[in-house]
């Protein structure tokens, strides 16, 4: 008789990419401090620009200049920023970089069945283009970058929008973040949301099951992976 198997906890999977998949904030920096560089202005660690990574691109430009003092009218972000995302086209992973284990648990989660999705504030081409230069584009069913959803994470019309591009009406599935925006993404959409243990991830407040110690807890067929 044919071994019966056993059904997955969550149909469906959806992760954050920056900071949750993928260490980018070495690309992001070099790209803002081109930026800098050309006005001037003072260049900033890898470590001062990641605490403001996660609004998108925008916001990233305008916060990081309140904080430095710098101009921020809105026709000089305008320009920073179409600058910046220039810069970041051109050499868009360069220095990123997988976080511990994620390509491979990515990669064993799709194989058990488990449908794989991206909701990110990146712009949507940017993030697509990553995903091809790193190899793991084919993993996903669909990917939602901040420009082409109704509305940006933390509005939850965003991370609906990946749900309804994969038919996930009704079926069982998670999110996965690493930033306060994330967590109140999922919350707005009435979503269980797992925080992943790097980076930010380590300072969100969740209940310890939902604190995951590497993507592939969250396959529930494993020996490893671990109930609610």
């Amino acid at each position: 008789m044919p071994t019966a198997t056993r059904s997955h906890r969550y149909e469906a999977l959806v992760f954050d990419l920056d900071g949750t998949l993928i260490d980018s904030a070495p690309d992001i920096a070099a790209a803002l401090n081109l930026v800098l560089e050309r006005n001037r202005w003072p260049t900033q660690s890898v470590e001062t620009v990641e605490r403001f990574i996660g609004f998108g691109a925008r916001r990233l430009v305008h916060d990081l200049f309140v904080s430095l003092d710098l101009p921020s009218d809105d026709a000089t972000i305008d320009t920073a920023l179409e600058e910046y995302l220039d810069n970041y086209a051109r050499r868009p992973a360069d220095k990123t970089l997988f976080y511990p284990h994620v390509r491979e648990d990515l990669e064993a989660l799709h194989d058990n069945g488990i449908r794989l999705g991206i909701c990110t504030n990146k712009p949507h081409d940017l993030t697509v283009n990553i995903l091809g230069i790193l190899g793991i584009a084919d993993l996903f069913d669909a990917v939602v970058g901040a420009d082409i959803a109704p509305a940006s994470k933390p509005d939850p019309a965003h991370l609906m929008t990946v749900a309804e591009r994969m038919k996930l009406n009704g079926r069982p599935w998670a999110y996965v973040g690493d930033t306060m925006v994330d967590k109140t993404t999922a919350a707005a959409a009435g979503i269980p949301f797992y925080a992943v243990p790097w980076g930010g991830g380590r300072h969100i407040d969740v209940e310890p099951s939902r604190r995951l110690t590497r993507l592939r807890d969250l396959d529930d067929t494993n020996d490893g992976g671990r109930e609610d």
